[in-house]
């Protein structure tokens, strides 16, 4: 397992063209285990899941983030798929649909690199928004 520093831009636009941007820099921890890597950090109030550890999840071109905590979710992103899963929040549970359009993916075995993904966010058949998240470690 190796300590990392991580730069995570997310850039989500509404249905409507409102742009939200965050950038959070923090550290976290890196390992791979049985041909996947890891990325594993504690999330923080800019993100709007304080309380929460995000684990990334990277098989070849498929990532699965998974959030404990506050805000527990299980999100999959794979170019060209769509994927459903629970959202449960301290204010009720919601169901989100994830339908990614773009994953690059560039990480090397010691934990150098980033992530880009593009995809669209669906909450409840309710909030809609285009998302783009840059991951990146040194």
């Amino acid at each position: 397992m190796k300590e990392v520093m991580i730069t995570i831009k997310g850039k989500q636009t509404s249905v409507q063209g409102e742009e939200n941007n965050i950038e959070m820099v923090t550290e976290g921890k890196f390992y791979k285990k049985n041909d996947a890597y890891y990325i594993v950090y504690d999330e923080s109030e800019i993100t709007g899941m304080e309380g929460s550890t995000t684990t990334l999840k990277i098989e070849g071109k498929k990532i699965s983030m998974k959030r404990f905590g506050n805000n527990t979710s299980k999100l999959i992103f794979e170019k060209g798929k769509k994927h459903v899963s629970d959202y449960e929040t301290v204010y009720g549970d919601m169901v989100i649909e994830v339908t990614t359009s773009n994953v690059d993916v560039n990480i090397s075995d010691i934990g150098e690199g980033s992530i880009n993904l593009a995809y669209r966010l669906g909450i409840s058949g309710v909030i809609e928004s285009s998302n783009k998240l840059l991951i990146e470690m040194r």
